[in-house]
C-alpha cells in the first residue's frame, strides 16, 4: 500500500526553478510521446475533453486541434499561467487551477467523451489514485475514450511506477482497452467506456 503521494509543494518548487521543468517544449522524447498520444485517439473529433495535470500545455495544444471543447487543469499556479499563455489563441480551451482528484469539474462541465491522464497517476497515493480513476470513469460518456500515458522507470518522487497505474486501469469495471503502445520508457493505453461494446476504428467506420 502506498500511503503518501507527491506533495503539492514539489510541483511549486519545480516550476520555481524552471519555466519548463520537464523540457516538454524542447525534448524530442516529449514531442514524440505527445504526437503518439494524439495519433492514438480513436475518434477524429471529440465534443468535450478533460486533461487533468496539463502542466505547461504542450499536450493540451495538440489535443485542442481534435476537440470542440477542452478543459485543462493543473495544481501548480505557474503551470496554469504558462498553459494559459500557450493556449491564449484557442477560444474553445479553458485552463484552470484545480487539485484533482479532490476537486473535479461539476455541473455542465462534468461529462466528457475524452479524458486524458498523462503523467499523473503515479503522483497519487492509493486512495487518491482510486478516486482519480473512479471520477474519470464516472465522467466519461458511454463509449467515451480514456487515454493514459505514464513513464515507466523508477523515480524517487513518484508514489508508484507507471506500470502499476496501467495495471489498475486494466482491472477497472466499465473500461475496455482497445489499444496499447509499449516502450521501455512509457506505456500508452486507450480504453473505452463500456457499454456500449467497444469497437475498433475500422469497425466504427463499417469496414468489417
Amino acid at each position: 500500500m502506498t500511503t503518501r503521494g507527491t506533495p503539492a509543494e514539489y510541483f511549486d518548487d519545480m516550476y520555481a526553478r524552471a519555466d519548463d521543468p520537464w523540457s516538454f517544449a524542447t525534448r524530442w522524447y516529449e514531442q514524440r510521446k505527445h504526437d503518439l498520444t494524439v495519433a492514438c485517439l480513436p475518434r477524429r473529433r471529440y465534443r468535450s475533453a478533460f486533461e487533468p495535470g496539463c502542466s505547461t500545455g504542450m499536450l493540451t495544444h495538440r489535443l485542442a486541434g481534435r476537440c470542440d471543447r477542452l478543459l485543462a487543469v493543473d495544481i501548480a499556479a505557474a503551470a496554469v499561467a504558462s498553459a494559459r499563455q500557450r493556449l491564449a489563441d484557442q477560444a474553445h480551451v479553458r485552463v484552470q487551477r484545480m487539485r484533482v482528484p479532490d476537486e473535479w469539474p461539476a455541473g455542465a462541465d462534468a461529462r466528457f467523451d475524452l479524458v486524458v491522464l498523462s503523467e499523473l497517476g503515479y503522483y497519487l497515493d492509493d486512495a487518491g489514485l482510486d478516486r482519480l480513476v473512479a471520477r474519470a470513469v464516472a465522467s466519461l460518456e458511454p463509449g467515451g475514450t480514456l487515454v493514459a500515458v505514464h513513464w515507466r522507470p523508477v523515480v524517487a518522487e513518484h508514489a508508484r511506477g507507471g506500470d502499476e497505474v496501467h495495471r489498475l486501469l486494466g482491472d477497472v469495471a466499465g473500461l475496455e482497452r482497445t489499444a496499447r503502445h509499449e516502450e521501455a520508457d512509457f506505456l500508452l493505453d486507450v480504453l473505452l467506456r463500456v457499454p456500449p461494446a467497444a469497437r475498433s476504428v475500422a469497425q466504427a467506420e463499417g469496414l468489417w
